[in-house]
This record gives structure tokens, sequence and C-alpha cells, in this order.
């Protein structure tokens, strides 16, 4: 990654692979979709419950799970064809969705559905995550992962900032079957759009093992190398500025606004983050990966002014700097994916996402509880305290791999 010149790819040059633009255009509908359906739920449970904990809880379990499915369902994306995964995924997830929007359903039935619905989800990244570098050759997956990530962030603002005005229209159940109708567009544009592949072949010092033995084998790979194992830990850094999306609503309570005050909170980070993946794509790779501790510490400080409760123009600002910041996360995840071995980036990705979901799910979980003992604004500057502290720790352990080089020889560990 950090040795060697490599030609630096043009976006037309990206743009020009029409497989990438079918899971492009793929993942700008479910993501557009899901962000929608994350205002749905959050309105749904606050309005029935009025508890920022409750609403919190409910936000934080489309994270938590990964937890467990990250690493258990993952690796389908190294045994079967990655192709068939996403599309098989995406049919599972459009059905769940629908089921949401039943109105009669109890909230518990709600919560369990969704708990299946992420379960579907870690699969469907795995795969999508592991085809993008046989897509996209050398540095054109640098750059199409920089315009993947930008219009995820930017499906994010449409999503959040049109949400609450989606929801006030046409309710919640109406914002779930939208979502559940992008889930089915996407797995068409990946049917139609995707060529098929076989299962990715193992060298010959790599025999196929059983699930179990491969599932261990993606935890050691990790947690054996230590530049992966760093890159990890700086990605974890998202559970502490994350806390804004689960606690948008009720801090948009507290200042005194509204469902469509909280769709614009929420589509202030990833309007900042699309800007941020923007910028960062200008800058040679060497000082990208330079700056990815300055840049981590930075998107936890904004929220320590939360702690004033600014007013509503004040906080999206706040919450854009932090989501600016946030495009470390571009060359975090360039450089993890491209040091992993093509046989195992299923499973690779499956622990890095565990380890980075399960992070936001317990980060919005502890700012909920605090929420709940105090305000949402108390919570969400705690977090901010606590984010920057944690960015300088993780920072310190990854400037010290750069120094020494650590890590290239054992990419093949495990």
């Amino acid at each position: 990654m950090e040795g060697g010149v490599i030609e630096r790819a043009r976006w037309r040059d990206v743009f020009g692979h029409s497989e990438f633009r079918a899971l492009f255009l793929a993942g700008v509908l479910s993501v557009a979709g899901d962000q929608l359906a994350r205002v749905a739920l959050s309105v749904l449970v606050f309005d029935r419950t009025e508890s920022a904990g409750l609403t919190a809880l409910t936000y934080a379990l489309t994270y938590v799970p990964d937890l467990l499915f990250g690493p258990l369902l993952a690796g389908f994306a190294d045994r079967y064809p990655r192709r068939a995964v996403m599309i098989v995924t995406d049919l599972a997830r459009a059905v769940l969705v629908a089921a949401m929007a039943i109105q009669a359903l109890p909230l518990v039935v709600v919560i369990l559905l969704l708990l299946a619905l992420q379960a579907f989800g870690s699969p469907f990244n795995a795969a999508r995550a592991a085809t993008l570098p046989a897509v996209l050759p050398g540095d054109h997956y640098v750059l199409g992962k920089a315009a993947n990530d930008m219009v995820v962030q930017f499906s994010q603002v449409l999503g959040f900032g049109t949400g609450g005005v989606v929801v006030v229209a046409v309710g919640t159940s109406g914002g779930l079957l939208l979502d559940s109708a992008t889930f089915l567009l996407s797995a068409v544009l990946i049917a139609i759009g995707v060529r098929r592949r076989p299962v990715p072949a193992r060298g010959t010092d790599e025999p196929q093992g059983s699930y179990f033995s491969d599932l261990s084998s993606g935890f050691r790979l990790v947690a054996r190398t230590p530049k992966l194992r760093a890159l990890v830990v700086l990605a974890t850094i998202a559970g502490f500025y994350v806390t804004v999306e689960g606690l948008a609503v009720p801090y948009a309570h507290e200042i005194g606004q509204g469902a469509e005050a909280a769709g614009l909170l929420l589509a202030a980070s990833p309007a900042g983050a699309v800007a941020g993946m923007w910028l960062i794509t200008l800058w040679p790779p060497e000082r990208r990966l330079g700056l990815l501790a300055p840049l981590a510490v930075l998107a936890c400080a904004p929220l320590i002014f939360c702690l004033f409760a600014p007013g509503l123009l004040p906080t999206v600002a706040l919450w854009a700097v932090s989501g600016l910041a946030s495009a470390y996360h571009l060359p975090t995840s360039a450089a993890f994916v491209q040091a992993v071995p093509d046989s195992q980036r299923g499973q690779a990705f499956g622990v890095a996402s565990t380890a980075l979901k399960s992070s936001q799910g317990i980060g919005i979980l502890l700012a909920g509880l605090l929420a709940d003992e105090w305000s949402p604004s108390v919570a969400l500057g705690l977090m901010g305290v606590a984010g920057a502290c944690a960015a300088l720790a993780a920072g310190t352990a990854w400037a010290r791999t750069r120094r020494t080089g650590s890590g290239t020889a054992e990419m093949g560990a495990g």
C-alpha cells in the first residue's frame, strides 16, 4: 500500500466499468431507502414511548447485531458466488422491511424483524466489498471506493434530509414500504449489471476448511497483522461520533424542534462526509494515511459543543464538521481491503465490520442511557470528550505502525 508508485486513476476511468456502475446505483437505492427507514423507526418508537433511551436503543439495534452476525455470516461471501449472495440477501431484506410496515405489529415484533434485517445485511456488505476490488483494479479501486462512499453519504443526506418530510406525508408504514422497494431495485440492478464469478480460489497453502475454521482464520489474520489491527481500531472511533444519529430525534425535541428538524440534523453529518471524501481524494496517498489520526480526533471534537444545546443551525454546522473529518474512513477502509488476500476478503471484512458497527451500536446505546439520565445535549458532549481522547490513543498506535512498517509480512497469515 505505502511502497511503490501507483498510477493515479481518473473518475471517467472508474465509471467506465459497467459492473461498477451497477453496484454504484444499487448502493444509492438501498442506502437512501435504509436511512428513510431509520427516520421512520425513530419517529415511530419516540411517538409510542416518548423515551430518548428507547429511541436510541432501537437505532442502536441497526448496529449491535453485527457483533454476532458480522463475523458469523460474512464468510458466506468467500464460500458462495458473491453476486448470488448479494441478490438473495437484497430480496430477503425487501420482504422483512415490508413486514415491518404492518401497523398492527407490536413494537417487540418490529424490533425482532429489525434484527433479522441486519443479519442479512452482513453477508451482503461483505460480498459487495469483496467484489469491488475484482471490478476495479489498482488505483481504480481507491477512486471507486471514494465515489461509492460519497454516494452512500449523499444517499444518507437524501434519505435523512427528506425522511422527516416523507414520514409526515406518507406515515411510518409508507416510509418502510419505500425502503422495501429500494432493496428490490438493488437486487435487479445487481442481477442485470454484475457478471457471474466463481467462488474465489484459494492458494495451495490455503486449503478449504470448515466454515468455523475459516471464521477463526479471519480473526487470526486481523489479530496477528499490526497494520490491519491498527486500521480497525481507528475505524471504531466512529462509535463516539455516530451517536448524533441515535439522539437526533430527542435532541431536536430538546431544542424545541420536530421531525423535520431531526431529518435536517441527521443529514448534516453525511453531507459533511461527502465534502470530506471529495477533498481527501485530492490528496496523495501518503498524506491521506498521515492524517488519519488528526481527522479521527476532529470527527469527535465538535460534539463537545453540544453540551450547550446551541440550537438547530449551529448544531447542523457542528455535525457537518464532524462528518467532514469522518472522511478518514475512506483511506482507512481502502487500505484494509487491499491488504487482505482475495480468498479471505469476505471474512476479514466481516471482522472489521463487526468491530466498527458494534462500536457504533454500543456508542449509541450508551449515549441513549446518558441522555435518559441527564439530557441528549449532555450525552453528546460527553461522548465527544471521550471520543477525542480515544482517537488520540488510536492515532498513536497507528503512527507507531507506520514508523516501523510492521504487519506487511503477515498479510497472508491465518
